[in-house]
Protein backbone atom coordinates (compact mmCIF):
# COMPACT_ATOMS: atom_id res chain seq x y z
CA UNK A 1 0.00 0.00 0.00
CA UNK A 2 1.29 3.44 -0.95
CA UNK A 3 0.11 6.30 1.27
CA UNK A 4 0.92 9.91 0.40
CA UNK A 5 0.29 13.40 1.69
CA UNK A 6 0.26 16.63 -0.30
CA UNK A 7 -0.71 20.19 0.52
CA UNK A 8 -1.95 21.23 -2.92
CA UNK A 9 -2.56 24.90 -1.99
CA UNK A 10 -5.91 25.13 -3.88
CA UNK A 11 -7.43 22.15 -5.65
CA UNK A 12 -8.96 24.44 -8.28
CA UNK A 13 -5.56 25.84 -9.25
CA UNK A 14 -3.69 22.56 -8.94
CA UNK A 15 -6.16 19.97 -10.34
CA UNK A 16 -4.15 19.32 -13.51
CA UNK A 17 -0.98 18.86 -11.44
CA UNK A 18 -2.79 16.55 -9.03
CA UNK A 19 -4.17 14.29 -11.75
CA UNK A 20 -0.78 14.25 -13.48
CA UNK A 21 0.91 13.24 -10.24
CA UNK A 22 -1.72 10.60 -9.39
CA UNK A 23 -1.09 8.91 -12.74
CA UNK A 24 2.67 9.10 -12.23
CA UNK A 25 2.96 8.06 -8.56
CA UNK A 26 -0.01 5.67 -8.39
CA UNK A 27 -0.68 6.10 -4.65
CA UNK A 28 -3.36 3.95 -3.04
CA UNK A 29 -4.33 6.55 -0.44
CA UNK A 30 -3.72 10.30 -0.59
CA UNK A 31 -4.25 12.92 2.11
CA UNK A 32 -4.74 16.37 0.60
CA UNK A 33 -4.56 19.69 2.46
CA UNK A 34 -5.50 23.28 1.68
CA UNK A 35 -8.05 22.32 -0.95
CA UNK A 36 -9.61 25.76 -0.32
CA UNK A 37 -13.15 24.89 -1.43
CA UNK A 38 -16.45 23.74 0.02
CA UNK A 39 -17.41 20.09 -0.37
CA UNK A 40 -19.71 20.64 -3.36
CA UNK A 41 -17.00 22.52 -5.27
CA UNK A 42 -14.43 19.75 -5.00
CA UNK A 43 -13.68 18.24 -8.46
CA UNK A 44 -14.84 14.82 -7.37
CA UNK A 45 -15.57 13.45 -10.85
CA UNK A 46 -12.05 14.11 -12.16
CA UNK A 47 -10.60 12.18 -9.22
CA UNK A 48 -13.14 9.38 -9.31
CA UNK A 49 -12.46 8.88 -13.01
CA UNK A 50 -8.92 7.88 -11.99
CA UNK A 51 -10.29 5.14 -9.74
CA UNK A 52 -10.37 6.91 -6.38
CA UNK A 53 -13.05 7.11 -3.72
CA UNK A 54 -13.24 10.57 -2.18
CA UNK A 55 -14.09 12.01 1.24
CA UNK A 56 -13.96 15.80 1.54
CA UNK A 57 -14.03 18.14 4.52
CA UNK A 58 -13.98 21.52 2.84
CA UNK A 59 -14.16 25.17 3.75
CA UNK A 60 -14.61 28.20 1.52
CA UNK A 61 -11.37 29.98 0.61
CA UNK A 62 -9.29 28.52 3.45
CA UNK A 63 -8.07 25.20 4.82
CA UNK A 64 -9.91 22.05 3.72
CA UNK A 65 -8.76 18.44 3.63
CA UNK A 66 -9.64 15.37 1.58
CA UNK A 67 -8.93 11.66 1.46
CA UNK A 68 -8.55 9.84 -1.84
CA UNK A 69 -8.44 6.06 -1.85
CA UNK A 70 -8.45 3.28 -4.40
CA UNK A 71 -10.03 1.17 -1.66
CA UNK A 72 -13.36 1.78 0.02
CA UNK A 73 -13.35 4.39 2.80
CA UNK A 74 -15.20 3.29 5.94
CA UNK A 75 -15.69 4.50 9.51
CA UNK A 76 -15.20 8.12 8.40
CA UNK A 77 -14.50 10.83 10.98
CA UNK A 78 -14.93 14.46 9.92
CA UNK A 79 -13.27 17.05 12.14
CA UNK A 80 -10.83 16.59 15.00
CA UNK A 81 -12.68 15.61 18.20
CA UNK A 82 -12.31 17.67 21.36
CA UNK A 83 -13.81 21.06 20.48
CA UNK A 84 -17.34 21.26 19.07
CA UNK A 85 -16.90 25.00 18.48
CA UNK A 86 -13.97 24.53 16.09
CA UNK A 87 -15.32 25.07 12.58
CA UNK A 88 -12.00 24.98 10.71
CA UNK A 89 -11.73 22.12 8.20
CA UNK A 90 -8.46 20.49 9.19
CA UNK A 91 -9.05 16.79 9.91
CA UNK A 92 -10.51 13.76 8.17
CA UNK A 93 -10.02 10.10 9.01
CA UNK A 94 -11.18 6.79 7.57
CA UNK A 95 -10.43 3.08 7.49
CA UNK A 96 -9.29 1.33 4.32
CA UNK A 97 -9.35 -2.45 4.21
CA UNK A 98 -7.17 -4.95 2.42
CA UNK A 99 -7.48 -8.74 2.78
CA UNK A 100 -6.95 -9.60 6.41
CA UNK A 101 -6.07 -6.07 7.51
CA UNK A 102 -7.75 -2.73 8.19
CA UNK A 103 -5.59 0.40 8.01
CA UNK A 104 -6.76 3.66 9.57
CA UNK A 105 -5.56 6.86 7.87
CA UNK A 106 -6.00 10.42 9.14
CA UNK A 107 -5.31 13.43 6.97
CA UNK A 108 -4.51 16.63 8.86
CA UNK A 109 -3.78 20.28 8.20
CA UNK A 110 -2.32 21.49 11.46
CA UNK A 111 -2.66 25.25 12.11
CA UNK A 112 0.22 27.49 11.10
CA UNK A 113 0.07 29.50 14.33
CA UNK A 114 1.63 32.76 13.21
CA UNK A 115 1.97 35.40 14.47
CA UNK A 116 3.39 33.87 17.62
CA UNK A 117 2.82 34.43 20.42
CA UNK A 118 -0.85 35.29 20.08
CA UNK A 119 -4.33 33.79 19.66
CA UNK A 120 -3.43 31.89 16.48
CA UNK A 121 -0.49 30.30 18.25
CA UNK A 122 -2.65 29.38 21.21
CA UNK A 123 -5.07 27.70 18.80
CA UNK A 124 -2.21 25.77 17.20
CA UNK A 125 -0.98 24.41 20.52
CA UNK A 126 -4.51 23.55 21.64
CA UNK A 127 -5.12 21.75 18.34
CA UNK A 128 -1.92 19.76 18.80
CA UNK A 129 -3.05 18.70 22.26
CA UNK A 130 -6.43 17.61 20.84
CA UNK A 131 -4.58 15.63 18.18
CA UNK A 132 -2.43 13.97 20.85
CA UNK A 133 -5.50 13.01 22.87
CA UNK A 134 -7.28 11.62 19.81
CA UNK A 135 -4.20 9.71 18.69
CA UNK A 136 -3.82 8.18 22.14
CA UNK A 137 -7.38 6.86 21.89
CA UNK A 138 -6.78 5.42 18.44
CA UNK A 139 -3.56 3.71 19.48
CA UNK A 140 -5.55 1.64 21.96
CA UNK A 141 -7.08 -0.12 18.95
CA UNK A 142 -3.65 -1.61 18.19
CA UNK A 143 -4.16 -1.33 14.43
CA UNK A 144 -2.06 0.20 11.66
CA UNK A 145 -2.66 3.94 11.95
CA UNK A 146 -1.14 6.65 9.77
CA UNK A 147 -1.55 10.36 10.51
CA UNK A 148 -0.38 12.17 7.40
CA UNK A 149 -0.46 15.79 6.44
CA UNK A 150 0.92 19.28 6.66
CA UNK A 151 1.90 19.52 10.33
CA UNK A 152 3.34 23.04 10.09
CA UNK A 153 6.08 21.74 12.40
CA UNK A 154 9.81 21.75 11.71
CA UNK A 155 10.84 18.91 14.03
CA UNK A 156 14.56 19.69 14.23
CA UNK A 157 17.22 22.08 12.94
CA UNK A 158 18.18 19.44 10.39
CA UNK A 159 14.77 19.94 8.76
CA UNK A 160 15.47 23.52 7.64
CA UNK A 161 18.11 24.88 5.30
CA UNK A 162 18.47 27.93 7.58
CA UNK A 163 17.12 26.98 11.01
CA UNK A 164 18.24 30.29 12.48
CA UNK A 165 15.64 32.05 10.31
CA UNK A 166 12.81 30.10 11.95
CA UNK A 167 13.66 30.46 15.64
CA UNK A 168 10.75 32.81 16.41
CA UNK A 169 8.35 31.27 13.91
CA UNK A 170 5.37 29.22 15.11
CA UNK A 171 6.63 26.28 13.05
CA UNK A 172 9.84 26.01 15.07
CA UNK A 173 9.24 27.64 18.45
CA UNK A 174 10.18 25.55 21.50
CA UNK A 175 6.54 25.06 22.53
CA UNK A 176 5.72 23.73 19.06
CA UNK A 177 8.55 21.22 19.11
CA UNK A 178 7.66 20.19 22.68
CA UNK A 179 4.07 19.49 21.55
CA UNK A 180 5.48 17.47 18.64
CA UNK A 181 7.61 15.43 21.03
CA UNK A 182 4.59 14.73 23.26
CA UNK A 183 2.75 13.39 20.22
CA UNK A 184 5.71 11.27 19.15
CA UNK A 185 6.12 9.97 22.70
CA UNK A 186 2.83 8.08 22.35
CA UNK A 187 4.81 5.58 20.30
CA UNK A 188 4.70 7.00 16.77
CA UNK A 189 7.43 6.61 14.18
CA UNK A 190 8.05 9.46 11.74
CA UNK A 191 8.18 7.66 8.40
CA UNK A 192 10.61 9.79 6.41
CA UNK A 193 13.24 9.98 9.16
CA UNK A 194 12.90 6.25 9.77
CA UNK A 195 14.18 5.74 6.23
CA UNK A 196 16.30 8.79 5.49
CA UNK A 197 18.43 10.73 7.98
CA UNK A 198 20.11 12.91 5.36
CA UNK A 199 20.30 16.68 5.47
CA UNK A 200 18.55 18.68 2.78
CA UNK A 201 15.30 16.68 2.82
CA UNK A 202 12.52 19.27 2.45
CA UNK A 203 8.84 19.33 1.49
CA UNK A 204 8.16 23.10 1.33
CA UNK A 205 9.81 26.01 -0.44
CA UNK A 206 8.29 29.47 -0.12
CA UNK A 207 7.25 31.33 -3.26
CA UNK A 208 9.23 34.36 -2.09
CA UNK A 209 12.92 35.29 -2.35
CA UNK A 210 13.87 32.51 -4.73
CA UNK A 211 13.57 29.85 -2.04
CA UNK A 212 13.08 27.04 -4.55
CA UNK A 213 16.01 28.09 -6.71
CA UNK A 214 18.25 28.31 -3.61
CA UNK A 215 16.88 25.07 -2.12
CA UNK A 216 15.96 27.15 0.93
CA UNK A 217 13.40 24.65 2.16
CA UNK A 218 11.89 23.17 5.27
CA UNK A 219 10.35 19.79 6.05
CA UNK A 220 6.86 20.18 7.52
CA UNK A 221 4.82 17.46 5.79
CA UNK A 222 4.96 14.22 7.75
CA UNK A 223 3.53 10.73 8.07
CA UNK A 224 3.36 9.47 11.65
CA UNK A 225 2.99 5.71 12.06
CA UNK A 226 1.60 3.58 14.87
CA UNK A 227 3.82 0.63 15.84
CA UNK A 228 1.70 -1.67 13.66
CA UNK A 229 2.13 0.65 10.66
CA UNK A 230 5.83 1.18 11.36
CA UNK A 231 6.38 -2.59 11.32
CA UNK A 232 5.05 -2.67 7.76
CA UNK A 233 7.02 0.34 6.45
CA UNK A 234 9.18 -0.42 3.42
CA UNK A 235 10.45 2.91 2.14
CA UNK A 236 9.65 6.60 1.75
CA UNK A 237 10.32 9.31 -0.78
CA UNK A 238 9.73 13.01 -1.37
CA UNK A 239 8.54 13.89 -4.89
CA UNK A 240 10.63 17.05 -5.03
CA UNK A 241 10.44 17.30 -8.82
CA UNK A 242 6.78 18.32 -8.59
CA UNK A 243 7.87 21.71 -7.24
CA UNK A 244 9.44 22.45 -10.63
CA UNK A 245 6.19 21.94 -12.54
CA UNK A 246 4.32 24.94 -13.92
CA UNK A 247 2.25 26.82 -11.31
CA UNK A 248 3.20 24.43 -8.51
CA UNK A 249 2.12 24.25 -4.91
CA UNK A 250 4.73 25.44 -2.44
CA UNK A 251 4.59 21.91 -0.95
CA UNK A 252 5.49 18.59 -2.58
CA UNK A 253 4.13 15.08 -1.92
CA UNK A 254 5.63 12.86 0.78
CA UNK A 255 5.10 9.14 0.21
CA UNK A 256 5.45 5.96 2.25
CA UNK A 257 5.19 2.38 0.97
CA UNK A 258 3.98 -0.44 3.22
CA UNK A 259 3.72 -4.22 3.12
CA UNK A 260 0.71 -4.95 5.29
CA UNK A 261 0.36 -8.68 5.91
Amino acid sequence: MRIATWNVNSIKTRLDLLTRWLKEAEPDVVCLQEIKCVDDAFPRTAIEDLGYNVVVHGQKTYNGVALLSRLALEDVTIGLPGDDADDQARFVEAVVSIPGRAVRVAGIYLPNGNPAPGPKYDYKLAWMERLRAHAAERLRLEEPYVIAGDYNVIPAAQDARRPEAWVEDALFRPDTRAAWRRLMALGFTEAVRACDDADGVYTFWDYQAGAWQKNDGIRIDHLLLSPQAADALLTTRIDKHVRAWERPSDHVPAIADFAFG
